[in-house]
């Protein structure tokens, strides 16, 4: 409230101001009831009510003494709202009778509905407006709130003591919101501190709000609107959150549900959303009382709105900076690949990047197949033909897919990595899929290593093969005793053929097949091994185009005493 001060004469100070029975007022405040079932503001305590559209609400509170200073703050949480603060002057036979007794009060609002007051402020819109007097008479306020749009939440706070209150954060003098970085994905703002949090030393922190549709004036308008469904909003609480008399009418949220926070962007389903559930355009994160913050994961080439609002932690009421708006760059052209009919291309792409190739066949074809090798993780690919999605499965290790052909049409493939890490692949597409450049592979590519069989200078290994002859290739190489398996997941590359090995490693190759599955297993027995040490065994197959695909390396260790 300290921004409203500076309105206030300080001569207005020096003035006694009325005292304020601080264990009843505490006791009223955590009976949030209290003020729900009655038409009573509290002084110096937040409410949060509601108002059906097109009907006003009042609310009423005393002055008992001459020169009061006073503030009075509304919040609209939703919708515009039109609202009026009038004065009606106190009998003289309720002079000294405290604001806080029900039977003065409740005689003072019969009188008012026959005498109309003097209106001291109005105001009609959706801002955070407020009135204030450094000198305010004696009489029985009145506040009265009407919505004319629909259905809508609303605070409203009050109080004779506005200096020693500040329960609102103050802003800087300079209250915008900077956009200091802008990429693709990514937005960093910048703002300058609270006073109250720098100068009063009081604790506050900042909640910064993304959303696609349009600047908040309120945080209690951005809970709004988080909480709330198209169709259906959950039904006021009797005894707790409204009257039972409102219970019948539906269209209100509990405040209980306000102020969760959720990550941005990330995946939903589309259709009508349960009450319960957070709507998916907008965004919430408290931060702290950082001044700086980036936001990630946002949509490339998107408007985006962002507001910051100081929050002050012990009262949890809330003052909102002048927000503002960025539009993020456009994601960058890529350049696209040619692939030639029959011929491995080698494609990398970063760690949730993509890739684009293109196929373009040039003759007629009935069928066109494309062979995929993930060398690391599994990868995302997608083909379209001449526009239209054909085509969209993640791929770990080789795979095959054949589409049906059209004269002179175009492939466009995407191939996009995942969030682990870069991804390396060959891909081959060609119109001939007799001429098979990748080897086939049974579905365990693991190696099995036989403990029984270990010596101190030899190990019995096995491992599957396929219908089809193929050609295989087994290497070792000596690995320190503290290898591990994240030394190993590095050597897991499919890609990287035998060429590339030492031939001091390479143990022996063989042919062989079996069109009975089951028995289409190979043992060999590896010697010439030291004692007590551990190697790392590798096994390629090799296809008749060449290209090689690696099983999954075995880490052995032979036996320290025979």
């Amino acid at each position: 409230m300290s921004y409203l001060l500076l309105l206030l004469p300080l001569s207005s100070w020096t003035q006694k101001l009325p005292t304020r029975d601080e264990e009843l007022f505490q006791m009223q405040i955590q009976d949030k009831s209290f003020f729900h079932h009655s038409s009573v503001l509290p002084d110096g305590a937040e409410i949060s009510s509601y108002l059906f559209r097109e009907t006003p609400k009042r609310y009423f509170f005393v002055v008992e003494e001459d020169n009061t200073p006073l503030a009075v703050t509304v919040t609209p949480c939703d919708a515009p709202l039109e609202w009026k603060l009038s004065l009606q002057e106190l009998p003289e036979e309720s002079s000294g009778e405290g604001s806080g007794e029900p039977e003065p009060l409740e005689q003072q609002k019969q009188q008012i509905i026959n005498e109309e007051g003097t209106e001291l402020f109005s105001y009609r819109g959706n801002d955070v407006e407020y009135f204030v007097s450094s000198s305010s008479p004696s009489g029985l306020y009145q506040l009265e709130l009407l919505s004319t749009e629909k259905d809508t939440n609303f605070k409203v706070y009050a109080t004779t003591t506005p200096e020693s209150d500040q329960p609102y954060p103050e802003l800087p003098y300079d209250p915008r919101v900077d956009v200091t970085s802008l990429g693709r994905t990514t937005v960093t703002l910048a703002w300058k501190p609270s006073p109250t949090a720098s100068l009063l030393k009081q604790p506050i922190q900042y909640c910064v709000v993304i959303n696609k549709e349009h600047n908040f004036k309120s945080l209690c308008a951005v809970e709004a609107k988080q909480s709330a469904d198209d169709t259906f909003m959950r039904a006021p609480k009797p005894g707790l959150d409204f009257s039972p008399f409102d219970f019948a009418h539906f269209g209100f949220s509990s405040n209980s549900n306000f102020g969760k926070e959720r990550s941005f962007l990330k995946p939903s389903k589309f259709g009508r959303q349960i009450y319960s559930k957070p709507r998916v355009d907008l965004e919430k994160i408290c931060i702290g009382n950082k001044n700086i913050f980036t936001v990630s994961e946002l949509k490339p080439d998107t408007q985006y709105y962002f507001d910051i609002f100081a929050v002050n932690i012990n009262s949890n009421m809330s003052t909102a900076y002048v927000g503002t708006f960025a539009r993020t760059k456009e994601e960058a052209k890529q350049k696209t690949v040619d692939l030639k009919d029959g011929k491995v291309t080698d494609v990398f792409v970063k760690r949730k990047g993509s890739k684009f190739l293109r196929f373009a066949p040039v003759s007629s074809h009935q069928k066109v197949t494309f062979f995929v090798h993930s060398c690391l993780d599994a990868v995302q690919i997608q083909v379209r033909r001449d526009g239209k999605l054909l085509l969209s499965q993640n791929v770990e290790g080789i795979r095959q897919f054949q589409l049906r052909g059209k004269p002179k049409a175009k492939y466009l493939i995407r191939l996009k990595g995942n969030k682990r890490g870069a991804s390396m692949l060959k891909i081959l597409a060609t119109t001939r899929p007799n001429k098979q450049s990748f080897p086939s592979l049974p579905e365990d590519t693991r190696i099995k290593a036989f403990d029984k069989l270990r010596t101190c200078s030899s190990v019995t290994v096995a491992w599957l093969g396929t219908q089809e002859r193929n050609k295989f290739c087994i290497y070792r190489k000596e690995v320190d005793d503290n290898y591990n398996e994240l030394q190993k997941k590095r050597e897991q590359n499919q890609c990287l053929g035998p060429d590339l090995r030492k031939k001091s490693e390479k143990v022996l190759c063989k042919y062989f097949h079996s069109q009975n599955l089951q028995k289409a297993v190979t043992t060999e027995t590896i010697k010439g091994l030291q004692p007590g040490k551990s190697y790392l065994l590798d096994v390629y197959v090799i296809g008749h185009g060449g290209h090689s695909v690696k099983y999954q390396s075995k880490l052995v260790r032979t036996r320290k005493f025979c």
